[in-house]
């Protein structure tokens, strides 16, 4: 336990960042799970819309410091790259 009041305070505002980056963390990995579960689906319109979404909440991580930049973009990659492998998949089957 702390004894310094500047420890004490630096002590609360981690708990309070930890917290609500937990939360952050845990709110983008559901808008993840959501997007391949429309691509399990084969659903390829709603996932476009699903990946535009889920790209747009990456980025506010990156901003928010929650994602490294590097990190963020490997996502997008894969997560794109998932959806035109359905897209072309589809269009081969047609």
């Amino acid at each position: 336990m702390p004894h310094l009041a500047s420890a004490k305070k630096r002590l609360k505002q981690n708990i309070i960042r930890n917290t609500r980056n937990k939360a952050y963390k845990s709110a983008l990995k559901t808008q993840i799970k959501k997007f391949l579960g429309l691509l399990n689906a084969q659903n390829t319109q709603a996932a476009e819309e699903e990946l535009r979404l889920t790209v747009k909440k990456i980025d506010k991580s990156v901003a928010k410091g929650i994602l490294c930049k590097n990190n963020a973009s490997r996502k997008k990659s894969r997560l794109t790259k998932k959806l035109n492998q359905i897209k072309t998949g589809a269009q081969q089957k047609s």
